[in-house]
């Protein structure tokens, strides 16, 4: 049991350390068609929303195989 938690743990932060060096890289050049902050209302990506699906989903498939 705690052989699982211990790489779930190492997984989580290895995963964590990507995004943490990919966002910390300095953009010299703006990208086009960004003016500034988005205006407010700005919708949730698309991709975001589908992920927000699949993880409901994927809870409820869980929670009904394990009854």
């Amino acid at each position: 049991m705690k052989s699982k938690f211990n790489k779930g743990l190492l997984s989580f932060l290895l995963i964590m350390s990507c995004f943490i060096g990919a966002s910390a890289q300095k953009r010299d050049v703006p990208v086009p068609g960004t003016n500034g902050p988005p205006p407010p209302g700005f919708p949730i990506d698309g991709g975001l929303s589908y992920l927000l699906i699949a993880g409901i989903a994927y809870g409820v498939y869980e929670l009904k195989r394990k009854k």
